[in-house]
């Protein structure tokens, strides 16, 4: 029986919530395309596109980030570089939604949940690649007959 490190699946989790967010940036941006008037905008906030432009933005930024998000699950290796970049990205984005939202909660919540998808990304890869090399080992040896 092999064992895995627990952090094996928090590379995991990390694709699927990319796989979530990506998801969920591509529905906001079709909502913003379909509906120009969903989105209200107060006088003291800034936008810097038309909604409908910032629904295309938003539409091909998910398509990014679901492909991140698979690309991590998959284990590819460039994957990893690839996530870390759109998760700064992410958290870049978050922290200056911050002070302007009407729902700080919501920008603490998705920093949080990046600041870990990022440790998991850059502190504990190795531990997922050595368990991938012990399950691939074990796969090509199969299991050990004894001959009596």
């Amino acid at each position: 029986m092999t064992s895995r490190s627990a952090w094996t699946g928090w590379i995991t989790f990390a694709g699927v919530l990319f796989v979530v967010v990506g998801f969920l940036d591509f529905i906001q941006g079709v909502i913003a395309v379909a509906r120009d008037k969903y989105y209200a905008l107060t006088p003291n906030q800034v936008i810097v596109f038309d909604v409908s432009t910032w629904g295309w933005i938003m539409i091909v930024w998910g398509i990014i980030v679901v492909f991140a998000g698979f690309s991590l699950i998959w284990g590819r290796s460039w994957a990893r570089w690839f996530a870390i970049v759109v998760g700064c990205l992410i958290f870049l984005v978050q922290l200056s939604f911050l002070g302007q939202s009407q729902a700080p909660l919501w920008s603490l919540t998705v920093l949080a949940l990046t600041i870990v998808v990022l440790y998991a990304l850059i502190v504990r890869w190795d531990d997922q690649v050595e368990d991938r090399m012990r399950i691939d080992q074990t796969v090509d040896t199969g299991p050990q007959s004894q001959g009596f």
